[in-house]
């Protein structure tokens, strides 16, 4: 992903951009719980094996964007941080 590139030129994430992120992300991995919990459990016929992983599968990439634009956007603010304190010396 080339989301750093991307991100030095956006503007910061609004709250409501991250309160966003933030649910999705709880969303997923509960998804991806429950899926987990019915199939151990023999809750699916199967006929519907091939959607309920699908969506776990999705489920899991919503997680894995989440965990990648959460980590670009902390490297931007740890570097912004950065070159705030070196201006001010």
């Amino acid at each position: 992903m080339h989301l750093k590139s991307h991100l030095l030129t956006e503007p910061k994430m609004t709250e409501e951009q991250k309160n966003l992120n933030d649910l999705a992300n709880r969303v997923a991995r509960s998804c991806i719980a429950v899926v987990d919990t019915v199939v151990t459990r023999g809750g699916f016929k199967g006929e519907e094996l091939t959607t309920v992983g699908q969506l776990r599968d999705q489920a899991i990439r919503v997680v894995s964007l989440y965990e990648s634009v959460a980590k670009a956007f902390a490297e931007e603010e740890v570097a912004a941080a950065e070159a705030s304190k070196s201006k001010k010396k």
